[in-house]
């Protein structure tokens, strides 16, 4: 009975939008509505039809979610302050990440941009930088690390 209330209903949402009768036709916020129902009614009923809805499906989807996270960031960095003038950036990519495997120098370029801007510096140079890989146990991880030097205004040395 479910399996049929649940069909009727995903036909009708779906087919709802493709009747031109002449008369009043949907909106298209009703249309816009209407697919990701459709998609949601879709997934629960292929779920329950496979039997994911089950107690040990779930926990297993709850534990392989928190492993994974995909909501947390691929690279967790430190700063620190080496000198008066000088920043040390150290980056750690997550431990099971899909993608992001080239983007260490992208990422350390774009915080140490957020960091001269936040401070009100002019610029900053990049005196060492280092990537690799980490072979830790039961995954390797990438990594960055490197050190800029914040500059100052020359020609407007308040800024």
């Amino acid at each position: 009975m479910r399996r049929t209330v649940l069909s009727l209903s995903l036909a009708a949402t779906l087919l709802g939008g493709c009747a031109s009768d002449g008369g009043p036709q949907p909106s298209a916020r009703a249309l816009e509505l209407s697919a990701p129902v459709a998609l949601a009614a879709g997934a629960v009923w292929m779920a329950s039809d496979l039997a994911y809805l089950e107690p040990e499906y779930l926990a297993g989807m709850l534990v392989a979610y928190g492993i994974y996270d995909p909501l947390a960031p691929t690279w967790k960095i430190d700063v620190s302050r080496v000198g008066e003038d000088r920043l040390r950036m150290d980056l750690r990519m997550k431990a099971l990440a899909t993608g992001g495997d080239g983007e260490a120098r992208r990422v350390f370029l774009r915080n140490a941009r957020e960091v001269v801007e936040a401070g009100g510096f002019a610029g900053f140079d990049v005196l060492r930088y280092e990537e690799g890989i980490e072979s830790t146990r039961p995954f390797a991880r990438r990594f960055a690390s490197g050190e800029i030097r914040l500059v100052r205004s020359q020609i407007f040395p308040g800024l």
